[in-house]
Formats: C-alpha cells, structure tokens, sequence
C-alpha cells in the first residue's frame, strides 16, 4: 500500500471519528454506564500497550531488562513513591540489568 493511501485513509478515519463524536446526542453521553466506560477505557488501553510493549517482540514472549523495570515501577507504586521516583527506579532497574546482561 501506498504511503499517501495510508496517510489519506488514516486522516478521513479519524475526521470520521470525529464528526461521529459530535453527531451522538448529549443524553447518550450522559448515562452513568457511558461515563463509566469513558473513565476506565483510556486506562484499559494503556495497560495493554504497556503490557504489549513490555513482554512482546513480534510473535514471541519475551521477559527481559523492561520487564525488570516494569516490576520496580510496580512496587515503587505499590509503596506510594512520588511519580519521578518511580520512573527513576524503572529507568534505574532497566538500565542495570541491560549492564549486567551484557
């Protein structure tokens, strides 16, 4: 496929998505149900990228240096460190692990 067909397809898609967002009537968006589901997606979707992003290399499993910082973010969280500190222990935990791997 073309790269101007692509880029041409992409844009009509998302003025697409768009019009359809102004189109929907305000009492739709305002059911609890709607809402709801408009809280928690964004937060569904980032889990899986990240998750997507962490343990896969194409078509294979992989468990390596991210998936180490990955698990320092986490307990950093879990312990209620303030966000630069729980990057920093992810940056810090990726980065010695890939030193230590060679």
């Amino acid at each position: 496929m073309n790269i101007w067909i692509a880029i041409g397809l992409t844009a009509v898609g998302c003025y697409a998505v768009k019009l359809i967002g102004l189109l929907i009537p305000a009492g739709l968006l305002e059911r609890p149900l709607v809402q709801r589901l408009a809280a928690l997606l964004p937060v569904a979707l980032l889990a899986a990228l990240t998750a997507q992003q962490t343990f896969a290399d194409g078509r294979v499993l992989v468990l390596d240096a991210k998936a180490a910082g990955l698990a320092a973010a986490a307990v950093a969280l879990l312990l209620r460190a303030p966000f630069l500190l729980v990057v920093a222990a992810a940056v810090l935990v990726t980065a010695g692990v890939r030193a230590m791997a060679g």
